[in-house]
């Protein structure tokens, strides 16, 4: 049948409950009037009683057949009495209740916190943080080496500093920027005039070598005009330490001619470690 007028609201219709400060006594008073025991629950301690024996009701006086005391907890469900309202009651509605999306507006907070960032409920984040500060500086000129030397090895071009903490082939941790940092450092050396007999890679750190790569041939047949190589390591890191590259090396007859060429192979790269 069609209604005249404006369509009633759904309605949604729940018990009325009562929780009770208990107390050694043995009367209660009700929030709402009741004629029949059964059309009241009651519960001590969440254990439903029987109706009569446990207890009578008269209008809004509860009376109990034994005084309970303040520790115990106490509640009523008005059997009789359902309430009818436009809004679901409160603490009914759960996750099976729900279906499709819900605008950020009417949830209680817009956004939430991962890993110490900030995420926004419905739009892009990235979640975490980032791996900054990262650099990465390479060779874009060829690099003479010196036998029985070590020298720093220089990286001319910058390809990715997000901090501005990398300059002259050295990378320095950022005010509050200290951590775990992952570093990567690769060769591609060449001999001229003469093979390669050994060399060492150094990761300094505040001046003083932290890792160490050694190559060295023992056999002088087994020599090499040229050589690629990479090493990586994880370094604690405060604020204000650096870091650079340095080489070692030896060529047979202590000929010179060897050199660190300008190429994508010659880098060095490092960031700090989310959450290490």
């Amino acid at each position: 049948m069609a209604y005249i007028g404006n369509t009633p609201a759904d309605k949604f219709q729940t018990l009325q409950k009562q929780s009770f400060t208990t107390s050694a006594t043995d009367t209660y008073t009700l929030s709402y009037a009741v004629t029949n025991p059964q059309d009241l629950a009651l519960f001590i301690n969440n254990v439903r009683q029987n109706p009569n024996d446990a207890y009578t009701v008269s209008n809004t006086t509860l009376t109990l057949s034994s005084a309970i005391t303040s520790s115990d907890t106490m509640y009523a469900v008005f059997l009789g009495r359902a309430v009818e309202t436009i809004a679901p009651a409160t603490g009914s509605v759960t996750n099976t209740m729900l279906a499709g999306s819900i605008a950020n507006s009417k949830l209680a907070n817009s956004s939430i916190t991962l890993n110490g960032s900030a995420v926004s409920l419905g739009g892009s984040a990235t979640v975490g943080g980032t791996n900054t500060p990262a650099f990465k500086g390479r060779k874009t000129t060829d690099q003479s080496l010196t036998h029985g030397a070590t020298a720093k090895v220089l990286y001319e071009t910058e390809d990715l500093d997000t901090d501005s903490a990398f300059a002259s082939s050295r990378f320095t941790v950022p005010s509050g920027q200290a951590g775990k940092y992952f570093f990567s450092w690769s060769f591609d050396i060449i001999q001229t005039s003469n093979d390669l007999k050994a060399f060492n890679t150094y990761l300094y750190k505040n001046g003083s070598s932290v890792h160490e790569t050694v190559w060295n041939s023992n056999n002088d047949s087994n020599k090499f005009r040229r050589i690629s190589t990479s090493q990586s390591n994880i370094i604690d890191a405060s604020v204000s330490d650096y870091f650079e590259i340095y080489m070692y090396f030896e060529s047979t007859n202590s000929g010179g001619g060897t050199l660190l060429q300008a190429n994508k192979a010659n880098f060095f790269t490092g960031f700090k470690l989310i959450g290490a």
